[in-house]
């Protein structure tokens, strides 16, 4: 039985995702300030230094990453709640091969495209669900 502490803490990490990526979708604003911050070090960062036009797209842009961190949130939620928290054969696997793909896919085309910030974003994110993936994995030993 995997301790509830474990179960706990991906439910607070995933609902931090789905946290997010609503917010990208219901504030966009808010999600633009947040960036022009990470990116520029500044409020305003994207307005002021590309056109009205550019910026309609990172809004939307920004939206749509943001439903899809919403389904992504989903999804865990209901491996969590499902074969991660009765230890079926691929219920870790459902958890960390799909984060381990994103990590290397974004944190790569981050780093190649000079966007460092988001590769440290992405960082502290992989952390908070590698903890107790990692203390969990003992429980699906021989399994996946």
């Amino acid at each position: 039985m995997i301790p509830l502490f474990w179960i706990r803490w991906l439910y607070a990490v995933t609902l931090v995702v789905i946290l997010l990526g609503g917010s990208m979708v219901l504030m966009p604003g808010v999600a633009l300030e947040f960036f022009s911050i990470l990116f520029y070090f500044a409020l305003g960062g994207f307005q002021a230094r590309y056109p009205a036009a550019a910026n309609e797209y990172i809004i939307f842009a920004h939206g749509v990453l943001g439903a899809v961190m919403l389904g992504w949130g989903a999804s865990m939620l209901l491996v969590l709640r499902g074969p991660f928290c009765r230890c079926d054969s691929d219920g870790w696997a459902l958890l960390a091969v799909p984060m381990l793909t994103w990590f290397v896919a974004d944190t790569g085309f981050s780093l190649y495209t000079g966007f460092w910030q988001n590769a440290i974003l992405n960082s502290v994110l992989l952390v908070l669900f590698a903890i107790p993936l990692a203390a969990t994995r003992k429980y699906f030993n021989g399994k996946w």
